[in-house]
């Protein structure tokens, strides 16, 4: 008897560290901040950070910036907030209706698909968005991976 519950013992813990290791090797793939391939500007942890959070609201170049973004709760957007914007996803969706009922900014438009992002991306040379990195095409400019 005490050697099956050892062996079941073993058997659940080997299928908690198997799920584990799924989980993190998803996550592992990060994000990736996407950009219209002509868009030259230049790109830090800390811009990208202002740039999302209406604190920046032009390039370099002088462009005013079009800010996309994956819907609210998708991997990437939650991978984002926490990794970029250091906040979970109602404290970005705080921050957002204070910034627009005080005047002083606009979320980010919540694209549906990957899909529909890159194609935005690829024909608006002021766009900006971030998208799970392996979902990454050569329509758009990866500027930074987190």
């Amino acid at each position: 008897m005490l050697h099956t519950l050892n062996f079941k013992r073993g058997i659940a813990i080997s299928s908690l560290l198997v799920s584990n290791l799924i989980f993190v090797s998803q996550s592992i793939a990060g994000v990736s901040v996407i950009v219209h391939p002509e868009n030259n500007s230049t790109f830090s942890k800390k811009i990208i950070k202002k740039i999302f959070l209406g604190k920046s609201k032009n390039f370099d170049n002088g462009k005013v910036i079009l800010l996309l973004s994956p819907k609210t709760g998708s991997s990437a957007s939650n991978e984002f907030n926490k990794a970029i914007l250091k906040k979970t996803a109602s404290q970005i969706n705080a921050y957002w209706s204070k910034m627009i009922f005080t005047g002083k900014g606009t979320p980010p438009q919540e694209i549906e698909s990957v899909s529909e992002i890159i194609s935005a991306i690829a024909e608006n040379k002021d766009a900006i968005a971030f998208i799970d990195a392996d979902s990454v095409t050569d329509a758009v400019k990866v500027v930074a991976t987190f």
